[in-house]
């Protein structure tokens, strides 16, 4: 590691959150202009026999980071083109949402989380174990709310995002990512589902799927499943449905280290993107949901969203996002500040998981001041 990067504050920080069992392994870049300011791997990203000490190298499992690095800046890219409009109803490209009130929901109610749709489901469980029956299964799920009405994060929104980039490209999500975003940006520890020759470099994650397998206890036909996984979640996706999905879906399976998150939310930034027209940038600091529950845009959580985990040291156009296995990114395009964390806090922890949303904001904190010291 440079130790020029490291910076003190933060650094003995995260160390204290380890030490108190937040996390095994902490890695954070602190970024200007794209470029790194700040940076440190502190922990253990494998504990146990296979023991593994974190590095700025260390790959994480990205969880719902997904949504806006992969998901959200391929559909920007169509927009962009004028291949889709936010406005456009979702039966233009998926019929099979073509009933009732489901009608009314578009691609701005995915994108924002306004769509109705629960935020979770186990696919896995009820499709059989047939892929092919996952978007039919989705349609098939009744409204929490009417579309545009409330703000509801929806795994099961950006799930269909993803199938429908598919379907309109006739290429699977991995391939479009690889194409359009890591091989243009010359990623190469970016990816969806890792080489197995690969694994020792990944933080690991969960024992088993128990935190799932709780979440199930409602549903009467996971009495009868036999598809838990029981091992060390180690270099695979922790998503059960990203998992089920062969991997690579529209909310989670993204892999990456915090230099290579980084440069992918560089792409957000209307004067660094490679990928984006500059002016399509606005639509990641745009309040697409004014006067609900969050503030949403394109894709991301505004940080003037109440208690979001930007905290007050962000700009309040800065957008965000949030990974369940432990990882974030907040994007500050007022100062082109961007502020990443990958944790595995579903790691060597029995549940519940620590929520580390405090930690969040208070990394912020530090992280901002910091900058303003140089």
């Amino acid at each position: 590691m440079n130790a020029s990067l490291r910076n003190d504050k933060i650094s003995s920080f995260l160390a204290e959150r380890i030490a108190a069992g937040d996390f095994p392994s902490a890695v954070y870049v602190v970024g200007v202009g794209g470029q790194a300011v700040f940076a440190d791997a502190l922990g253990t990203a494998v504990t146990g026999e296979a023991q593994r000490a974190a590095t700025l190298e260390t790959i994480y499992d990205l969880a719902s980071l997904t949504k806006p690095l992969v998901t959200g800046l391929l559909m920007a890219r169509r927009v962009e083109r004028g291949m889709i409009d936010l406005d456009d109803s979702l039966t233009r490209y998926l019929p099979e949402f073509d009933e009732d009130e489901k009608r009314a929901i578009s691609i701005r109610h995915l994108l924002a989380h306004t769509s109705g749709l629960a935020a979770w489901k186990p696919l896995y469980i009820l499709t059989g174990g047939d892929r092919t029956r996952t978007l039919g299964i989705i349609a098939r799920q009744p409204l929490e709310s009417a579309p545009g009405a409330h703000v509801r994060y929806s795994d099961l929104g950006f799930i269909t995002l993803g199938l429908l980039l598919e379907r309109l490209e006739g290429a699977t999500l991995a391939e479009l990512a690889r194409a359009e975003i890591f091989e243009p940006l010359k990623l190469r520890k970016t990816f969806f589902n890792p080489e197995a020759t690969m694994q020792t470099g990944v933080a690991a994650c969960e024992t088993g799927n128990l935190y799932e397998r709780e979440m199930c206890r409602d549903e009467k036909a996971a009495q009868d499943f036999q598809g838990w996984r029981e091992q060390l979640i180690w270099g695979e996706v922790h998503d059960g449905n990203a998992h089920f999905l062969g991997g690579a879906a529209g909310h989670a399976g993204l892999f990456s280290n915090a230099w290579e998150t980084l440069r992918l939310a560089s792409q957000f930034l209307a004067r660094h993107t490679e990928l984006l027209a500059p002016n399509t940038c606005a639509l990641f600091r745009t309040n697409l949901t004014a006067g609900m529950e969050e503030a949403r845009s394109f894709a991301w959580q505004l940080a003037e969203t109440k208690d979001s985990t930007a905290g007050a040291s962000l700009s309040p156009d800065s957008f965000g996002h949030l990974g369940f296995t432990g990882t974030s990114c907040w994007i500050d395009p007022v100062r082109e500040r961007t502020f990443i964390l990958l944790t595995n806090r579903t790691h060597a922890r029995a549940l519940p998981f620590a929520n580390i949303n405090s930690v969040r904001r208070e990394f912020h904190t530090l992280a901002a001041s910091a900058l303003e010291a140089i």
